[in-house]
């Protein structure tokens, strides 16, 4: 064999190595998963995540885990959303821009930065799109 075949070799060897190596890292530091908010009970712990405290007594979950709507005794609203591998919460305190079709709520938060979030919350949809009508609208 020559030395320029054997080279080669050993660095597709070494590529393939540190490819392992890192697909092995990256799933015992958790990254790259495909979570899901799984139940109510993974819900309120995410929200209490999102916001110290917050303790739901209305919990809608997109059909898919990616995202869920909370509601405290209080009536304050707590939408979640997956961002990456994690999710992200935003209080939702004045009337938001949402648009419901049919079974699918969008609603776009007043933080800009954290975007918009399409839940499918069959027929709770509705129910939630109503409630969030009722929050205080951002001229009163």
């Amino acid at each position: 064999m020559d030395q320029a075949v054997f080279n080669q070799l050993l660095q597709l060897g070494g590529s393939i190595v540190a490819i392992l190596v890192l697909a092995w890292l990256a799933g015992k530091l958790g990254l790259g998963g495909d979570e899901r908010i799984r139940d109510e009970a993974h819900a309120r712990q995410l929200a209490d995540e999102s916001v110290s405290g917050f303790d739901p007594v209305d919990i809608a979950i997109d059909k898919a885990g990616y995202g869920a709507l909370l509601r405290d005794a209080d009536g304050r609203i707590l939408v979640l959303k997956r961002h990456g591998t994690f999710f992200a919460g935003r209080l939702i305190e004045q009337r938001p821009d949402a648009r419901l079709d049919r079974e699918l709520l969008t609603i776009q938060a007043d933080d800009k930065p954290f975007g918009a979030v399409t839940l499918n919350l069959g027929a709770q949809a509705q129910i939630w799109a109503a409630s969030l009508r009722r929050l205080k609208a951002r001229d009163a």
